[in-house]
């Protein structure tokens, strides 16, 4: 069996009985960053809630952190801390690695695109992802989502801060994910156009998963204006909810 603890925003935990593995923590209280829109949406310091107690025992537990991308919505200061202060051994992009040593960070794996890297008794392997449609993906830099084949047999494709892609799609179509995870926010800044997948990406994401779905990145950071209830609504039309889960911050689910 796997279980997804959904924190906040991208920072999740999947715990499986051999290993407790941490991604993208962004830990810090309500309102430690600044807003990052001010006129398109509603300016307000982020993230714009509080990480539910819930989720800090099983933050005790954990054994590994996968780190998809710098920002700081995916990677805080409280998250760096956390890291530090108890050793955790950290996976990254091979792009990463230097920047993440410098700060402090157990680097223990580099991944590259399309490599499969052993990982935990199972494997993991780098995916391409582009975060944003047009002229803003450059500025983005960086991020890579990560197909994970765990030790109990089940996978999981943290498809992370991206738009919909071949790359996306080859994941989607020829690796048979157990657990697919798309970023649902449709994230904004207050020019150029949507960083993550529009709402119409994010239902062909979910059209094309060959099993569960699990959408997160919503309500939690200032510029992601789409929210569950409204997605909730258009996968129960598509027909497509009994796949897909939607988790509350704080939620555990269980595959």
């Amino acid at each position: 069996m796997t279980t997804i603890h959904h924190f906040r925003n991208a920072t999740m935990v999947i715990e499986t009985e051999n290993e407790v593995i941490l991604v993208d923590p962004m830990l810090g209280a309500k309102g430690t960053q600044p807003t990052f829109t001010f006129f398109r949406f509603k300016a307000q310091k982020n993230p714009i809630v509080e990480l539910p107690q819930s989720c800090l025992e099983i933050l005790n537990k954990v054994t590994h952190c996968v780190i998809t991308h710098l920002h700081p919505d995916h990677l805080d200061k409280m998250g760096e801390e956390f890291l530090i202060n108890n050793n955790i051994p950290v996976t990254c992009s091979y792009k990463d690695v230097n920047d993440l040593k410098k700060r402090g960070l157990n680097v223990v794996n580099s991944i590259e695109y399309w490599k499969q890297t052993p990982f935990l008794n199972g494997t993991i392997e780098g995916v391409p992802a582009r975060h944003g449609y047009g002229l803003v993906a450059k500025p983005m830099g960086n991020v890579m989502g990560y197909y994970i084949k765990l030790s109990n047999g089940d996978s999981i494709y943290l498809s992370s801060d991206t738009i919909y892609t071949e790359d996306v799609h080859k994941v989607l179509a020829e690796y048979n994910p157990t657990i697919s995870v798309v970023a649902g926010g449709t994230a904004q800044l207050d020019l150029l156009k949507p960083l993550l997948m529009t709402k119409e990406d994010i239902i062909k994401f979910a059209e094309n998963a060959p099993n569960k779905v699990i959408v997160n990145h919503l309500e939690a950071v200032n510029h992601c204006p789409t929210t569950r209830t409204e997605l909730k609504n258009i996968f129960t039309k598509k027909g497509l909810i009994s796949k897909v889960c939607i988790p509350e911050d704080g939620e555990v689910i269980s595959f």
